[in-house]
């Protein structure tokens, strides 16, 4: 059914979401079975990140082999497997392992719903407006998912729900006739758009960008809980998960904010610069909060700055080539986002020492460097690819 082709992709949007706030919703209940402390728990999401990158940089060029179809299936059942891993893991190795299962099931997932969703939504006119439009889906999973863990019996149960979830999502891709895969994906190809400053500073912002949000979703119930304990707020663990999800909201209505925006593919450079400069703040106001209400404020304005910065910096880029180079093009600067999101997750938890919003300082200077990155792609121009 060529119909549902846009609704499985909005489908492996929001569980890509899923898989980036899954570590970040369990942390709290995990590290307490384990007995983990802050260093060895950010090896988990870094792993899952730095196997993300590895997968990244060969998922477009297998897609263009195989199809959409078959990408769309691995991963949604290597995700499903991985909810399982986590739910029962016995010790950290179960973790790493969860954690290797996810990077390639969020890659997966990530290829097929990233690189539809431009050319299927505006009529393909408008590839700032649709990625936004698209990965507010990702913000419904980022709202969606740590509410079904910790509101559940137990987070086990809330990562089973998940996985029917992701049993639900398969059927449908199954159900699904994909079109032609048309990635353009060469790994030649990406060597020379490389060398393109277009795509070299989109890279460099993604490895800020990343970066940031996948410390948002890792670290928030975390610092959260800190505050909350601190206060003494009982249960302070399911109300920490709930602000994640407040986080997540504000990206999911963010974004749909942006996608009501026509042109935002001419105007998207703007964009970058105002909302970096208002993330500065946010991160700035959580690093110094002495109390949870200003935190959950300084995160809702964060989740907000960071909404559009992700889809805009992708339509801006590709508005710059032929749909041909997309593949190519997202491979490239998502994988350089990956790797810079698996070492801010190391840093910060190197950093954290005995207090988790002591490390939170580093957010607001790698979101002062998105800002200037922002103020160097306004003039980057393209040129014929090899």
């Amino acid at each position: 059914m060529k119909n549902l082709t846009p609704l499985v992709a909005l489908t492996c949007v929001f569980m890509l979401a899923c898989c980036f706030v899954v570590f970040g919703a369990c942390s709290v209940g995990l590290t307490e079975k384990l007995g983990l402390t802050d260093a060895a728990w950010s090896l988990v999401p870094a792993i899952f990140l730095y196997t993300a990158c590895l997968v990244q940089f060969f998922i477009g060029a297998i897609t263009d082999k195989v199809g959409h179809k078959p990408i769309a299936i691995i991963g949604f059942i290597v995700t499903t497997a991985s909810m399982f891993l986590i739910a029962y893991a016995a010790s950290v190795s179960f973790l790493y392992a969860a954690a290797v299962c996810l990077g390639i099931g969020a890659m997966s997932l990530n290829t097929v719903g990233n690189t539809i969703i431009p050319q299927v939504l505006f009529g393909g006119k408008d590839p700032a407006r649709a990625s936004n439009f698209g990965n507010g889906f990702f913000g419904l999973g980022l709202f969606c998912a740590p509410l079904i863990i910790n509101y559940a019996p137990t987070y086990q149960t809330g990562l089973i729900i998940l996985g029917v979830i992701n049993v639900v999502f398969l059927l449908l891709a199954l159900l699904t006739q994909f079109p032609k895969a048309a990635l353009g994906y060469k790994f030649s190809t990406a060597i020379n758009l490389l060398g393109q400053a277009p795509v070299l500073i989109a890279a460099l912002a993604l490895l800020c960008y990343i970066g940031l949000e996948s410390s948002m979703s890792n670290w928030t119930a975390k610092l959260m809980n800190e505050l909350y304990t601190n206060a003494g707020v009982v249960n302070a663990a399911k109300t920490s998960a709930t602000i994640l999800s407040i986080f997540g909201l504000a990206m999911m209505i963010g974004r749909f904010i942006a996608s009501a925006v026509k042109n935002l593919t001419a105007i998207g450079i703007k964009v970058i610069i105002a909302v970096s400069a208002i993330a500065i703040v946010s991160l700035l106001a959580l690093y110094m909060a002495k109390s949870p209400i200003v935190a959950v404020i300084a995160i809702i304005v964060t989740g907000f700055a960071f909404a559009p910065v992700f889809p805009t910096v992708l339509g801006v880029t590709f508005g710059k080539y032929e749909p041909k180079y997309y593949g190519s093009i997202f491979g490239i600067i998502f994988a350089v986002g990956l790797f810079g999101g698996g070492l801010l997750q190391n840093l910060i938890g190197t950093m954290a020492g005995t207090s988790v919003q002591s490390a939170f300082i580093i957010l607001a200077i790698v979101a002062a460097v998105l800002l200037v990155i922002g103020l160097i792609m306004g003039k980057a121009k393209s040129k014929a690819v090899a």
